[in-house]
């Protein structure tokens, strides 16, 4: 798992709508790199529902949100159009969970990405992680402390 400090691996998935998105792309722009098990499962619906009524608190820190799970960018698809998401969420299909892997959160075991989030600077630089155990969102108020650090 990268650290607080260290560079963010850079990555290309493909969006909702089969775009590629590339984190060093986005240089020059903080990230929120929200990594989530499953489209469509209830803890992870309500999750990013929460992120979506929240966008303001990103948009205020001019902070790019990307959520990625494994689903294909089909499911992804469906789920942001059932849900009205307006932020990307990113396939991590195939090679199946690469990137997850590469930034330490994929659960090899069941396939499917841990309940992570990585805070980047417009550097490319991690400036803060948190996470929750399977089946606990994470609270609104760890992305709030996250992206003050940006401005610390």
């Amino acid at each position: 798992m990268p650290e607080i400090g260290a560079p963010a691996p850079d990555f290309t998935l493909d969006n909702q709508f089969g775009e590629p998105v590339s984190l060093s792309g986005l240089r020059g722009r903080p990230v929120a790199l929200v990594f989530f098990p499953f489209a469509f499962s209830g803890v992870c619906t309500g999750e990013l529902c929460e992120l979506q009524d929240s966008l303001s608190v990103f948009e205020d820190a001019r902070v790019k949100l990307l959520a990625v799970s494994v689903d294909s960018k089909y499911a992804l698809r469906a789920f942001a159009r059932e849900e009205s998401f307006d932020f990307d969420l990113l396939a991590d299909f195939w090679p199946h969970g690469a990137v997850a892997q590469r930034y330490g959160v994929f659960d090899a075991e069941s396939g499917m990405a841990e309940r992570a989030t990585f805070v980047i600077d417009a550097d490319g630089t991690v400036v803060d992680v948190f996470r929750s155990e399977r089946g606990t969102p994470r609270q609104l108020d760890a992305y709030r402390a996250a992206l003050a650090k940006l401005s610390a």
